[in-house]
């Protein structure tokens, strides 16, 4: 029998413009803007329609405003087809916390917080210990092992088959993009990030995000969730879940393996809900066979049956 999933996108999706036309077409998609902004103290629709992108691209702007967005295209995705139904959800890094809300794990106003309060944290860690992320395609994961033991660099994100981001200290990452292509990988891609995403340099953002959670109720989730840091749905316990969240932030992100365990369970239509069209492109990757719809603007949602 076939299965549907949802995938939502994280940081790095954003775009100038995101969100607009959901905002446009729907009155209850806009009121999910307008309440972000009394959430957030400042315009949210505003600086997601309009940017500036260097604005926009700031971590306690991108993670809210990708948020938003993704709601926005469900809720529309809703009101235009009814009856559509879904078995599963997954979100990359941020995006996870999309799918936990949708899930009725935390409400919209604590996940925009939450989001919020993440984003600054993960800054402030970059700032007290500069470091990179490059991205490397066509290497095996015991190539990538050795490199890491090499440089003291990180499996950050284990994104497809053929690419993996490593994370850690800028002269780690340094030597990591060398030596990854002097072992034999095909490409080392340095990318623009403001620090070491996924790495243990953010360990000091996952104990203030600890200390913020805290005071925040935790639900049973009404659908399976994939985690990122194991690549199998949340345990059923709200505390559980909370503690795999704070871990979230400096523990390596299992794509693959999520999505390895989805077409194992039967999933083959996927949703990706948000801006961008980054997930689709993982998962093509990763399962040839795939229906992949992309709903990241009205268009998406009209061609979706």
């Amino acid at each position: 029998m076939s299965k549907t999933a949802l995938l939502f996108p994280g940081q790095g999706a954003q775009s100038v413009g995101m969100g607009h036309s959901f905002a446009e077409g729907s009155p209850a998609a806009k009121a999910l803007f307008d309440r972000a902004a009394e959430v957030l103290g400042y315009d949210l629709a505003a600086l997601c329609f309009e940017g500036p992108i260097e604005t926009l691209t700031l971590s306690h702007h991108a993670q809210p405003g990708i948020f938003v967005t993704s709601v926005a295209g469900y809720t529309v995705l809703k009101e235009r087809h009814p009856a559509f139904s879904f078995a599963l959800a997954a979100g990359l890094s941020s995006g996870e916390w999309t799918a936990l809300h949708l899930a009725g794990v935390v409400s919209f106003e604590d996940t925009l917080r939450i989001l919020d309060r993440r984003g600054r944290f993960m800054q402030k860690a970059c700032e007290q210990t500069p470091g990179g992320m490059v991205s490397v395609l066509g290497a095996s994961p015991e190539l990538l092992q050795k490199v890491c033991n090499e440089t003291g660099a990180e499996l950050a994100n284990l994104n497809s088959h053929e690419q993996t981001v490593l994370s850690g200290p800028v002269a780690a990452i340094d030597q990591a993009e060398a030596l990854a292509v002097e072992l034999g990988a095909k490409r080392a891609i340095r990318l623009n990030v403001s620090g070491a995403f996924h790495s243990t340099l953010m360990k000091p953002a996952a104990d203030q995000l600890a200390d913020f959670l805290a005071g925040i109720p935790f639900q049973t989730p009404t659908f399976p969730v994939l985690s990122n840091v194991t690549g199998i749905p949340h345990a059923p316990d709200g505390e559980a879940i909370k503690a795999a969240m704070v871990a979230q932030i400096y523990s390596s992100v299992r794509w693959v393996q999520g999505m390895e365990w989805m077409k194992a369970e039967g999933v083959d239509r996927y949703v990706e809900c948000g801006p961008g069209k980054v997930l689709a492109g993982l998962l093509k990757r990763i399962d040839k066979q795939a229906v992949v719809h992309i709903l990241s603007d009205l268009s998406g949602v009209e061609a979706i049956g």
